[in-house]
């Protein structure tokens, strides 16, 4: 006998997951606190009054909508342009990363250009935002500033000034008295954020909303923040360098796959155009275990030198340390040396470190940290200008990675007069070709590399294994 099928009275805040009954943790998502009571049924909307009439698309003015430069290249670059007017960005990062310095100095750059500039913070006093402006330089008449925790203040603080750009610092410390729940919460992130995108939408203001992270990385609150707005950025580094990076997450009027580099210091934070610098070292004479990867940053070619040390180890358990490079990796490339070129290195510490606090994670780094570990093992130096570019695979070949072109023009643009890339073909294998005055040597295999490049014989730490 057919039973009526009852409808589900709980739903989750930010997966949509549907349950019978109250339970503490989402059955979807397992997030938790986020399972509500669904709201009665309503009755049916009737039509009603149109705020603007539909028209042909081509009859769409789009003036009004072109980008326009923040005066910070780099942000423009992640953006695809700039700030799009009614846009609504979401910048999250780690607590003391700089995201607060990074929009103070996109306000002051907007001010500075006549565009006037709403500066909402929620976390510091006035007075602590503008010491920070004056020791960075970010005061201009322009650029109004607020200390706000109430939404409607917030929205009268809009009404008044008029901004082009706003900046709220940041959406977790702003709420609203007629909506339950705590600053921060579900409710209260998901409600404010909708009304303040409401607000740019109808007056074209680009708005700007600082967003905080959770222990794993994540933009903390509900998911349907990042559904709302139309860009999400993320800013990130290490506390112990002054790089910072910004990477587009989502972004409707631009790529997705660039990277914008930052210098953060005590006098603000400074763009940085051509940071290949700052990942290489600066030593003139070649040294053995090092070699020069060319990583892509999106669409950024970046080269970054791997620096290895190999050591005789005194434990039973050799010890394996990576930083920023990828312990799994390094493994994986110490396991095909050892039964593909006969660098046994079981019974020796081996340490694999990049410069200048570069995280390289592609698979394209494989033979150049395959090179920096054969030349620290074997105490011979690969020369100052050589490049390393092809990921490592299992049985010992070099496959070709994308892009190689922009790495080697990168590469050449720098002085580097010798690159070490995987064969195009069978019948390449071991010639060389001149682009630009780079010599590219075409290599198949790992211990192809390492003869093609002189590391085949010399000074070697495990006599003991021959």
């Amino acid at each position: 006998m057919a039973t009526k099928a009852t409808r589900a009275g709980y739903h989750c805040n930010e997966c949509g997951w549907e349950a019978s009954k109250w339970v503490g943790r989402c059955g979807e998502c397992q997030a938790w606190g986020t399972v509500v009571e669904r709201a009665a049924p309503k009755s049916r909307v009737q039509a009603g009054p149109v705020t603007t009439p539909a028209l042909p698309i081509g009859q769409i003015a789009i003036e009004d909508s072109h980008a326009r430069s923040s005066g910070v290249p780099e942000l423009d670059r992640v953006l695809g342009g700039g700030l799009v007017p009614g846009a609504a960005i979401l910048l999250a990062g780690e607590p003391g990363v700089g995201k607060s310095t990074l929009l103070l100095e996109v306000a002051a750059q907007t001010a500075k250009r006549k565009h006037r500039t709403l500066y909402i913070t929620g976390e510091e006093s006035a007075a602590q935002v503008r010491m920070r402006a004056d020791r960075t330089g970010g005061v201009h008449d322009e650029l109004y500033l607020a200390a706000e925790t109430d939404l409607g203040a917030v929205l009268g603080h809009v009404e008044a000034v008029k901004p082009t750009l706003c900046v709220i610092d940041s959406i977790q410390t702003i709420s609203a008295g007629d909506i339950d729940g705590v600053p921060g919460g579900v409710t209260q992130v998901k409600e404010v954020a909708a009304a303040l995108i409401r607000m740019a939408k109808l007056r074209n203001i680009t708005l700007v909303l600082v967003g905080h992270v959770t222990k794993d990385g994540s933009i903390a609150g509900p998911r349907v923040l990042e559904h709302l707005v139309d860009v999400v950025l993320h800013f990130e580094g290490e506390r112990s360098s002054r790089l910072r990076m910004l990477r587009a997450m989502k972004n409707r009027f631009g790529p997705v796959d660039e990277v914008g580099c930052f210098d953060l210091s005590a006098d603000g934070i400074v763009a940085i155009t051509d940071p290949t610098g700052l990942f290489l070292d600066t030593r003139h004479g070649p040294v053995p275990g090092t070699c020069v990867a060319v990583a892509l940053e999106g669409r950024r070619p970046l080269l970054s030198e791997v620096q290895a040390l190999v050591t005789h180890s005194s434990s039973d358990h050799p010890r394996r340390t990576t930083s920023g490079v990828d312990s799994s990796r390094v493994a994986m490339i110490l396991a095909v040396l050892q039964q593909h070129a006969g660098i046994r290195l079981h019974n020796y510490d081996v340490f694999v470190s990049s410069v200048g606090g570069a995280r390289l994670t592609e698979p394209s780094n494989d033979l150049a940290i395959a090179l920096a570990i054969v030349s620290a093992s074997r105490d011979l130096a690969l020369g100052r200008n050589v490049v390393a570019i092809g990921e490592l695979g299992l049985s010992g070949e070099l496959r070709r990675v994308r892009d190689i072109g922009v790495r080697l023009a990168e590469a050449g643009r720098l002085g580097f007069r010798q690159a070490a890339v995987p064969a195009e073909s069978p019948e390449s294998v071991g010639s060389s070709r001149v682009l630009d005055g780079l010599r590219v040597v075409d290599i198949d295999n790992i211990r192809r590399a390492i003869s093609l490049l002189g590391l085949e014989s010399g000074a070697d730490l495990r006599e003991s294994l021959h």
